[in-house]
């Protein structure tokens, strides 16, 4: 009965693009002996090592992303459930792909929080409290606001028009409901926002707060945040407007309520 729960439990709806399983294949192909190469017949002449092609480590770096994005996209859409312990073998069995590159990404899932390792079994999704949640929000807002704030009084209104496709993107994404693409689109836009600082320190350490934040409860309110996102997106929106009119208070009053509704 232990082992049928775990099956069902590795059922993710969660896939992989085709090309990252061909580059695993082509990684995974032997290389040709050198002499079949050259198309030559050595007599007492070592066999030379084909040499080591640079695109192999990209590509394998690629799948490794690939599947990063995917098990975040799984933990934003619920599909890698809180608490729950998986394998990186049987992962990387539904992805189509080697442990190896699955693993990698749970080891940086774990350096961000997200999974910790459970020994001789793989890795267990944390679970996240309210209260966790809150104090990301409230730690995001002591950095954002202040940025926000002194951005309104030094960008031009032609540089906040720039970002009205990422407000728009992030619009689209929560009308259908999306969750995976919607927290994309809203990192999209805040990242760009707090880039007009220059400040790339600033940009990482609150895109890195601002991913755990998206992460599901342990009570899995995903069903609930849907409902929400629409309001969520729109005030995208009403915050470029507001920084192109330079009106201090509305900044201020739409950031902290959106970090507000950010707590759950």
């Amino acid at each position: 009965m232990e082992q049928a729960r775990a099956h069902d439990a590795y059922r993710l709806a969660v896939r992989v693009p085709e090309q990252v399983r061909a580059a695993t294949a082509r990684d995974a192909s032997p290389a040709a002996p050198a002499s079949a190469v050259r198309g030559e017949h050595t007599h007492g002449e070592s066999a030379l090592p084909a040499p080591r092609a640079p695109r192999k480590t990209v590509q394998r770096n690629s799948v490794r992303g690939q599947i990063l994005d995917a098990l975040r996209n799984a933990l934003v859409g619920g599909d890698l459930a809180p608490g729950e312990v998986y394998s990186a073998p049987v992962l990387g069995e539904r992805f189509g792909v080697s442990a190896t590159p699955v693993r990698e990404a749970m080891q940086q899932l774990a350096i961000e929080g997200a999974v910790e390792v459970v020994p001789n079994r793989g890795f267990r999704v944390t679970e996240r409290s309210a209260r966790e949640l809150g104090e990301l929000a409230e730690v995001r807002a002591l950095i954002e606001v202040p940025v926000m704030l002194r951005l309104a009084r030094t960008v031009p209104a032609a540089r906040w028009c720039e970002l009205r496709p990422l407000a728009e993107a992030s619009a689209v994404a929560a009308a259908g409901g999306d969750l995976a693409r919607y927290a994309e689109a809203d990192r999209a836009f805040h990242g760009a926002v707090l880039g007009l600082s220059g400040n790339q320190q600033l940009v990482q350490v609150a895109d890195d707060l601002h991913r755990r934040s998206q992460w599901p409860l342990v009570s899995g309110p995903v069903h609930a945040r849907r409902a929400d996102l629409v309001a969520d997106a729109a005030e995208h929106m009403a915050l470029l407007e507001a920084l192109v009119a330079q009106d201090l208070g509305v900044v201020r009053s739409l950031v902290r309520e959106h970090f507000a509704g950010a707590e759950g």
